[in-house]
């Protein structure tokens, strides 16, 4: 199907619109639409680690890395975890979210957050915090490994202990040790809101959420999902996506569509926003392998009431997958249900997703998808512009830009398509599995793997191999540009690489 010749030029402009200058990157992907580009220029399209040619500062972090920095204020935020103690007091394993200082990588202050104890699959270890903060203003929110949402000080303890909430010291040990004595490269709560006492979800793994922010409500994927035994849904009623008060953390609204029984493995879809047809409305991956649209809160409800999400229409990706009893299916590599572990990304009145067989516990099945934004009801049949097979499985966020989608598959192939038809202009096979997204910037797309290897292609047609090199380390984490500087992220180290004039 074709679009109009003016919605294809809308599409791309409506790209480019939530940042035009190079700029702070507060947040994983644009705001609300979650498209991975940037509009920064002067990127290096290459860099060499041992000379240390076009790279800034390399900065220390833990030995497991899957959150994804953001850059705000002057600071980097970036989860990980505690294996490698940036603070000697801090011991054991920890998740870890590290505020660095964005001119040389110089410590300010982390998060340090003790692992829950009751059962492995509730915070996998060493995984540390897996989830991207989202910056705004002096305000940083996150998810922890805990499956707590928590609001922080930018500035840490540095300029005192701030806010309602006041017991950072004993929140960052663990119950059977004494209060650690609080310092100044400790983080500074203001508020917390716990998603498994508060919204009575049951966390699997490691909690990847990515928080958006309208007004003053916070939308978020909680993270909710299986238990150990990966045939089981604790907690059917939990919800999969809720609305916070961003300035107190109180629960505001959240969805009852029913998802929870029919989880294949986790929730683990941060959702988008966009205005489609002069409304605003929410886009949603659930766990069960559906995409929602919903309406986001028109005000905050009063104190003691939480609202029910409504759902303006649902699109299934995957019609004859299972969709009751879905666990009767673990393992299985040629029948399963879908699910999506990467975002929605919004441009102009279409959204692009991908998904498939689950990496771990499902079939060895992926596609991207191309749907209209639109609609009322059931948009299955109506909503699908286009479907293009991708390799075994799929774990990235497409990136959109200049009628083109970019997408990396766990078959370690990285594909450049026709945005208006799915059409395959080029795929690249690398040499190892694409857990990270790629970033589109400065006219080149970036992406790394989790055998190390990083490569840099041309966002065109025709396929450029710019520049490809080999990390030490494997890489989870999406490449970040921000004021000038890319920053690559692999298990161990933060990268900050600038050509000459940005050093």
């Amino acid at each position: 199907m074709k679009f109009p010749a003016v919605s294809l030029a809308a599409v791309v402009l409506a790209g480019a619109v939530s940042i035009s200058r190079a700029a702070d990157q507060p947040q994983w992907g644009q705001a609300w639409t979650r498209n991975l580009v940037s509009p920064e220029v002067n990127l290096p399209a290459s860099f060499d680690l041992e000379t240390g040619r076009n790279i800034k500062w390399t900065a220390e972090l833990g030995t497991q890395t899957h959150s994804t920095p953001v850059v705000a204020g002057g600071r980097i935020y970036i989860g990980t975890n505690n294996s490698t103690p940036r603070d000697p007091k801090h011991k054991g394993d920890r998740g870890v979210l590290m505020c660095l200082n964005e001119a040389d990588g110089r410590l300010l202050w982390q998060l340090v957050v003790p692992k829950r104890i009751e059962d492995r699959f509730f915070d996998w270890p060493k995984s540390g915090i897996s989830s991207p903060a989202t910056v705004e203003g002096d305000r940083v929110y996150i998810v922890s490994n805990r499956g707590e949402v928590m609001c922080l000080d930018a500035k840490g303890l540095a300029d005192g202990n701030d806010g309602p909430f006041q017991d950072e010291a004993r929140h960052m040990t663990p119950a059977e040790e004494a209060p650690l004595k609080l310092g100044p490269l400790d983080a500074d709560i203001l508020w917390l809101f716990d998603l498994t006492e508060g919204a009575g979800i049951w966390s699997h793994d490691a909690a990847c959420s990515s928080i958006l922010i309208r007004g003053d409500h916070l939308y978020l994927n909680t993270g909710t999902g299986v238990d150990n035994t990966h045939v089981k849904i604790r907690r059917p009623d939990a919800p999969s996506l809720v609305a916070l008060d961003k300035r107190t953390g109180r629960l505001l609204a959240r969805e009852r569509e029913g998802i929870g029984p029919n989880i294949f493995h986790c929730t683990w879809s941060p959702p988008a926003m966009a205005k489609v047809n002069g409304r605003e409305l929410i886009f949603f991956a659930a766990g069960n392998g559906i995409l929602y649209a919903f309406k986001p809160l028109a005000a905050t409800p009063p104190p003691g009431r939480v609202e029910t999400f409504e759902k303006v229409w649902s699109y299934d990706p995957d019609p004859s997958a299972p969709k009751t009893k879905v666990h009767q299916y673990n393992r299985n590599r040629s029948v399963s249900p879908s699910n999506v572990f990467g975002m929605p990304v919004v441009v102009g009145e279409r959204i692009w997703f991908a998904g498939g067989g689950d990496i771990w516990w499902g079939k060895e099945e992926a596609w991207i998808q191309c749907v209209r934004a639109g609609g009322e009801g059931d948009i299955t049949k109506a909503g699908q512009v286009w479907s293009h097979p991708l390799e075994k499985h799929v774990m990235s966020t497409p990136a959109v830009h200049e009628g083109l989608v970019f997408i990396a598959d766990v078959g370690k192939n990285v594909h450049c398509l026709d945005a208006e038809t799915g059409e395959t202009y080029w795929t690249h096979q690398a040499g190892g599995l694409f857990w990270a997204s790629p970033m589109v910037a400065d006219g080149k797309v970036y992406i790394g793997t989790r055998q190390g290897d990083f490569h840099v292609f041309a966002a065109a047609r025709e396929k450029r191999l710019l520049f490809s090199t080999v990390f030490p380390r494997p890489i989870s984490a999406t490449p970040v540009a921000a004021n000038g500087v890319l920053y690559i992220a692999t298990m161990d180290r933060l990268h900050a690489i600038a050509n000459p004039t940005n050093l």
